[in-house]
C-alpha cells in the first residue's frame, strides 16, 4: 500500500489565523492556555518566515516536545477525544490523533496549503506487533513520496524511509481517501463526526 495513492487534488479553504480570538479561547481553557497561545503565535510567526522543508521541521519539534503521548482514557476520562491544539497544549498530553492534529493546523496557520497536508491512519509495527496509530503526512507535489511527521520518530522523513507505517486511510476539510486507490471516497465532514466536531472547535477558536 502507498502513500501516494492515497492523495487526492482539492482546492484547500481558506484558514486565517486569529491571534485575538485564539488568545480570548485560551483564557477560558484553562490557566496554562494563554502562555502556550501565546508561544504558539510566536512558533507560527517564526514557521511563516520559512520555506516548507524548515517549517516543517520546526513544527514537528515544537509540538512533539510540548505534547507528551498520553492516551485519552488518561487526559481527558473518555475512550477517544480529539483535542484542539490549545486543548492539548494547555495539558501538555495528548495521543497521536492530538499530536497529529496540532501539527495540522500549525502548518495551515504558517501558510501551508491545506491540499498537501493528510491526516493518515496507519498500522505501525511496536515491538513486532501492528497498532492503530496516526501521522500527518506533507505532499510538495500530488504524486510525490509524502513526509510524514510523527510522535514515534523525531525527524521529518519521507515515507519510503518508514516501512514501520503502512497506511489505511487519509483525510482533510476535503477529501477522504481509503485503500490504495485515487478516488474521493467521501466527504469527511459527514463520514468522520469526530473531525467535523473538531474544525468546529478550532475555528471558534481562532484557527
Amino acid at each position: 500500500m502507498s502513500f501516494v495513492c492515497l492523495l487526492g487534488l482539492t482546492a484547500a479553504p481558506a484558514w486565517a489565523l486569529e491571534p485575538a480570538q485564539l488568545m480570548d479561547a485560551a483564557a477560558r481553557i484553562g490557566p496554562r492556555a494563554p502562555r502556550q497561545a501565546q508561544l504558539l503565535l510566536q512558533m507560527i510567526e517564526r514557521a511563516r518566515r520559512l520555506g516548507d522543508g524548515p517549517r516543517l521541521t520546526l513544527v514537528n519539534s515544537y509540538i512533539n516536545q510540548r505534547i507528551a503521548f498520553h492516551a485519552d482514557q488518561e487526559v481527558w476520562g473518555q475512550p477517544d477525544y480529539w483535542a484542539s491544539p490549545l486543548e492539548s497544549l494547555s495539558r501538555g498530553k495528548g495521543d497521536c490523533e492530538d499530536i497529529a492534529i496540532a501539527k495540522y493546523f500549525s502548518l495551515v496557520s504558517a501558510g501551508v496549503p491545506e491540499s498537501r497536508l493528510r491526516m493518515v491512519y496507519v498500522r505501525a509495527m511496536l515491538d513486532g506487533k501492528p497498532e492503530a496509530h496516526m501521522v500527518l503526512a506533507y505532499y510538495a507535489q500530488p504524486e510525490s513520496v509524502p513526509l510524514i511527521l510523527d510522535n514515534l520518530q523525531g525527524e521529518v522523513k519521507a515515507a519510503s524511509q518508514r516501512p514501520d507505517l503502512a497506511p489505511v486511510f487519509s483525510f482533510n476539510a476535503e477529501g477522504l481517501w481509503q485503500g490504495v486507490g485515487q478516488r474521493n471516497t467521501g466527504d469527511p465532514l459527514t463520514r468522520l463526526s469526530m473531525w467535523r466536531e473538531l474544525l468546529a472547535k478550532v475555528r471558534a477558536e481562532g484557527f
